[in-house]
């Protein structure tokens, strides 16, 4: 199983939020690009960004860092918020990004996910964020009507290769995440799956990897310390 530091980009800084909102955030780093470093020295070959001003308006907003943080530390590198044209998606590619991640455009014009994988392939992961059950959309400030588990199998469908799944409401807790999701996901389909949200222990990254999911992403507990992000590697490869 993979380890996904994630690095939340906000005004050029490294942030956290609680639960996705945008009034609870944490600033942990004017200089994001070191803080990728950081993660590359720890082991990790892979970086999680989302950024949030992206995800929240629609628009990309952190282009520049992001492009900074390839450049320098020549991780491989997925990134969502706000790529909800083919255009965005293939200027992230072209920045360097290995793989974009599709969000609330998923949710609201499924043919131009199915036209993203059409053009770029396994280049496109789609994230689906949820909370009680449903589909969380616009940067996890509204909550759709539409079942979450049945959205993936959709998704599935779609020819999409790599699912990245976030129960909005273990995210950023420090409280675990939801164990029993990641088992009905991994039980139910045959893509790739990422799981997202809450992750607290080095017993969870065991049993996620124990599990058969592909990769699990860090967020609040490597900044807060709760776990070292070599342990976290070291686990998940067992």
């Amino acid at each position: 199983m993979i380890i996904l530091p994630a690095i939340d980009l906000y005004e050029g800084k490294a942030v956290r939020l609680r639960q996705g909102d945008y009034a609870q955030m944490t600033v942990y780093s004017n200089h994001p690009w070191m803080t990728a470093q950081e993660f590359k020295d720890c082991g990790a070959e892979w970086i999680h960004i989302v950024d949030l001003e992206g995800a929240r308006d629609g628009v990309p907003k952190n282009l520049d860092i992001i492009s900074r943080i390839i450049r320098e530390t020549g991780l491989h590198i997925e990134v969502g918020g706000g790529i909800r044209t083919i255009e965005v998606a293939e200027q992230y590619l072209n920045l360097g990004v290995n793989r974009v991640i599709l969000g609330t455009a998923a949710v609201a014009s499924p043919g131009f996910v199915e036209a993203c994988v059409s053009r770029f392939g396994d280049a496109v992961a789609v994230s689906v964020d949820m909370k009680d059950g449903k589909v969380a959309t616009s940067g996890w400030t509204e909550v759709s009507d539409q079942d979450a588990i049945s959205f993936c199998r959709v998704i599935e469908s779609w020819g999409v290769q790599t699912l990245i799944c976030t129960d909005i409401s273990k995210d950023g807790l420090l409280e675990g995440t939801n164990l029993e999701l990641y088992q009905t996901l991994r039980e139910q389909l045959t893509i790739h799956i990422i799981a997202s949200g809450g992750i607290t222990g080095l017993d969870e990254i065991r049993t996620l990897a124990e599990r058969g999911v592909n990769g699990a992403i860090l967020g609040k507990a490597i900044y807060a310390g709760e776990i070292k992000l070599t342990d976290a590697i070291r686990e998940a490869a067992v």
